[in-house]
């Protein structure tokens, strides 16, 4: 079942988070339970979640950014898209990403963003494959300490 994040899922979540690129948990200070509670209660960030069998397998976020161009329509950024190893290949991802399409054209978005560090053909694929493409744009990054 693909819907949004609960606020009891934090644990849940960030044990998703570890096939990502985390290395550990992090530890649950205020700073994390803050972070936490503005997200959940930002109304333009969406924490989609895959639930099956009752439990987390895949997740990605959507993040609904106000713009002041193309007729004043905001866009749609996607990140942290992850599935547990032991459930990939089955669709769960896709149906995340497409739950956040849905939201991006209900919010009247004109565009979504998608950025990956992967190099694997097959993860390339995969976005390609969900309607993303890495030829109309091209993405910069600056790391901040």
């Amino acid at each position: 079942m693909v819907r949004e994040v609960r606020e009891n899922e934090l644990n849940e979540l960030l044990q998703l988070y570890l096939y990502l690129h985390e290395k550990s948990l992090p530890n649950m200070t205020e700073h994390l339970r803050n972070t936490w509670n503005v997200i959940i209660q930002d109304e333009n960030h969406h924490i989609i979640v895959n639930e099956i069998d009752g439990k987390i397998v895949s997740s990605c976020v959507c993040v609904i950014i106000p713009n002041l161009t193309r007729n004043v329509r905001p866009y749609a950024f996607i990140e942290n898209v992850v599935t547990h190893e032991r459930y990939r290949g089955k669709g769960y991802a896709t149906a995340c990403l497409n739950y956040a399409k849905a939201i991006a054209e209900k919010e009247n978005c004109y565009k979504m963003m998608l950025l990956t560090g992967s190099k694997d053909e097959a993860t390339l694929g995969f976005y390609r494959n969900a309607g993303y493409n890495s030829t109309d744009k091209t993405a910069f990054i600056q790391w901040l300490e």
